[in-house]
């Protein structure tokens, strides 16, 4: 079964690197609605540093969104996933896989992405080092429920509309402690209990979600 999800994550990195367009564009949002706040609010350093933790964590949560809507799409549509149901892999197990790979191309370029603009921003050093643990902690729930979300509403049109109804309210909470774990390193304050937080988070979704998603799909598929 791990050689099969292994396979499954190559195939999909294979296919999103083949178009290329996807992954790109995920990052380039991430960027570009970062480097607009200053020109929004005014490059007055105070006011940018304490801002910055909150504008990176919600420029990733939204650009984790973009791609969604295609998480599970292009399979439904040339009948990959049928294939993947009658298969001897659990269908869980498919889920993560594909989470897996969605992750890889956009949460991890967004994690290394994250320290440069945090210098645009002009975000304190001490706050770095937790900047990256949050986002490493963060963004797998966040592909994770994105994946309950493109499972859901597969097939409907305006599917994307839809996912962000969905997700939107669920990750919340993932901004609420990855701010608050920035924000507490900078001022030199415990990030322990904000990190725990979000590692609780990620131990609940990785069952719950791909429980979840893998049932929304086998609905979508009768």
């Amino acid at each position: 079964m791990m050689q099969a999800c292994f396979q499954i994550v190559l195939r999909d990195l294979r296919l999103a690197l083949r178009q290329g367009l996807d992954a790109v564009m995920v990052l380039m949002f991430f960027v570009i609605t970062v480097t607009l706040f200053p020109l929004g609010v005014g490059p007055e350093p105070n006011l940018l540093a304490r801002m910055a933790p909150g504008v990176i964590w919600v420029a990733a949560l939204l650009s984790t969104m973009l791609s969604l809507d295609r998480l599970f799409q292009h399979d439904y549509e040339d009948g990959s996933l049928e294939q993947m149901l009658l298969s001897p892999v659990p269908l869980e197990a498919v889920v993560l896989s594909k989470v897996a790979a969605h992750w890889l191309l956009t949460g991890l370029p967004l994690i290394v992405a994250s320290p440069l603009l945090a210098v645009f921003m002009n975000m304190p050093a001490g706050g770095f080092g937790v900047l990256i643990l949050s986002l490493l902690l963060g963004t797998p729930v966040a592909s994770l429920i994105g994946a309950v979300g493109g499972a859901l509403t597969l097939g409907a049109r305006r599917g994307g509309v839809l996912i962000s109804l969905l997700v939107l309210p669920l990750y919340i909470p993932l901004l609420i402690f990855g701010v608050s774990a920035v924000d507490a390193a900078i001022g030199e304050l415990s990030v322990r209990p904000h990190l725990l937080i979000l590692a609780a988070m990620l131990a609940a979704a990785l069952p719950l979600s791909t429980w979840a998603a893998a049932a929304a799909l086998r609905q979508s598929c009768e």
